[in-house]
């Protein structure tokens, strides 16, 4: 063989193999990238967590996860994300802050990561990610600011994300002959005979505590009954009909359900039913992964799960977490890689076998994972009316909700107030707050 010809074939098996290495992993070029992230204590996060590893061993990039209780969260990412540099590379965020961190520019749009060839993933499917979660969590720049439309854009992906659903005792329903309750009506009344056929068991139990919590509540049964916060012209509507009808379900619900239900934020509503204390409930999708952890549930195997009743109409709520990038990361791409590989297909599927809720429907369509798990056929049938609208995701809503709807909720649900005089104490100084942030600019 001639020499020449033994160098040409030399230099090209040398290009040959550079350019499939690059091929092959595109993470190469992020290898021994660390990133830092911004996680909740939470169960799902906790089921996430356990893969990063995992993707640290695939990928080269080292992840740095920095875990805060939740309602802390925001102020500590509002701090970071407006400096010139923060700590964040990739932040976990509930979906009520995702207007002010647009509005303020903290958060990055996904358009150029996705419209990247050598970043997106082909198997990505993102038609795959849970439509009304995308609206809720990720969506920004829409109808009302906060839906999707022609103006909308991707700032966020799901994770972590929810809809409500009914859980309740099987053996306890078994045992008295109780029918799963289809209406409002009909739950309130099986409140009440669980109370009477269980005298050391309560009804339903419920969300309750001063601000977010009681808002919360509030909120989960406020579409259903036919409410909203604001109507089209941002007028404030919590003190008309359908919120009163809510806020009277509440104090039956409190009235038949554990001990202490007005100082019940999340983790204490929950323990209720994961205790045996109470035979309902009625919040997010996060119940199942609990009731299957022998460290916190004493109900494993006992509990079914079923549409969230109907009042005026069915309306299931979509809340939870999303992830996303802030505009001050220095480490995009790698954030991007991670958010990616997190919100996998692969990835979602393990993470709920690991007790998280799914952000896709191929996970909860999967036939093996639905033996395995029955609440997904469930969870399928409450987004069938997940309604993205339920609660106005607007900037000035942390404010309104936590100094104002919260605690006016809780003089309602407590007795201190009527229902009508709480909220309706409460429609000028919302309205100020409406008028400053300029809703009404354009009225005529």
């Amino acid at each position: 063989m001639k020499k020449g010809l033994i160098v040409g074939l030399g230099v090209f098996f040398i290009l040959s193999f550079i350019g499939g290495s690059a091929q092959a992993s595109p993470y190469a070029k992020y290898a021994g990238t660390t990133i830092v992230v911004n996680f909740p204590a939470h169960g799902f996060y906790d089921a996430a967590t356990k893969l990063i590893p995992e993707f640290t061993k695939e990928t080269g990039i080292k992840v740095e996860v920095d875990k805060v209780e939740y309602l802390r969260m925001r102020d500590k990412q509002l701090l970071e994300m407006s400096k010139p540099k923060g700590d964040y590379d990739v932040i976990s965020f509930v979906c009520m802050w995702k207007t002010e961190y647009v509005s303020k520019g903290l958060i990055t749009p996904l358009a150029p990561f996705f419209t990247t060839a050598a970043l997106v993933d082909p198997t990505y499917d993102a038609a795959d990610l849970i439509p009304p979660y995308v609206a809720t969590t990720g969506m920004a720049g829409g109808k009302r600011g906060y839906l999707p439309g022609p103006t909308a854009a991707l700032y966020g992906v799901p994770f972590g994300s929810e809809t409500s659903i009914f859980a309740y005792r099987k053996d306890i329903f078994d045992k008295h002959g109780l029918k799963v309750p289809k209406t409002y009506d009909e739950m309130l009344k099986l409140a009440a005979t669980i109370r009477e056929k269980e005298p050391a068991m309560y009804g339903l139990t419920s969300r309750g505590e001063a601000g977010h919590q009681v808002g919360h509540a509030w909120l989960n049964h406020l579409t259903p009954f036919g409410g909203e916060v604001f109507d089209d012209k941002w007028e404030p509507a919590f003190h008309k009909a359908p919120s009163i009808r809510a806020i009277n379900a509440m104090k039956e619900i409190i009235k038949t359900g554990p001990p202490g239900i007005p100082t019940f934020g999340m983790g204490a509503m929950a323990d209720a039913f994961l205790l045996g204390h109470a035979a309902m409930y009625l919040d997010a999708t996060a119940i199942p992964g609990m009731v299957r952890n022998p460290a916190i549930s004493k109900v494993a195997g006992k509990v079914g799960y079923a549409l969230h009743p109907k009042a005026v109409k069915h309306s299931t709520e979509t809340g939870g977490f999303g992830i996303g990038i802030p505009s001050n990361s220095t480490k995009k791409e790698a954030a991007f890689l991670f958010m990616q590989w997190m919100t996998s297909k692969a990835t979602d599927k393990k993470i709920a076998v690991l007790g998280g809720m799914p952000n896709r429907l191929s996970t909860l369509k999967d036939p093996e994972l639905q033996k395995e798990f029955p609440e997904f056929t469930a969870i399928l049938e409450n987004l069938k009316y997940a309604n993205p609208d339920w609660r106005p995701i607007i900037p000035e809503w942390p404010e309104i909700s936590v100094q104002h709807i919260g605690i006016a909720l809780h003089e309602a649900t407590t007795g201190k107030k009527t229902p009508e005089k709480a909220m309706g104490d409460i429609v000028e100084p919302v309205r100020k707050i409406m008028e400053k942030a300029g809703y009404y600019s354009w009225k005529k």
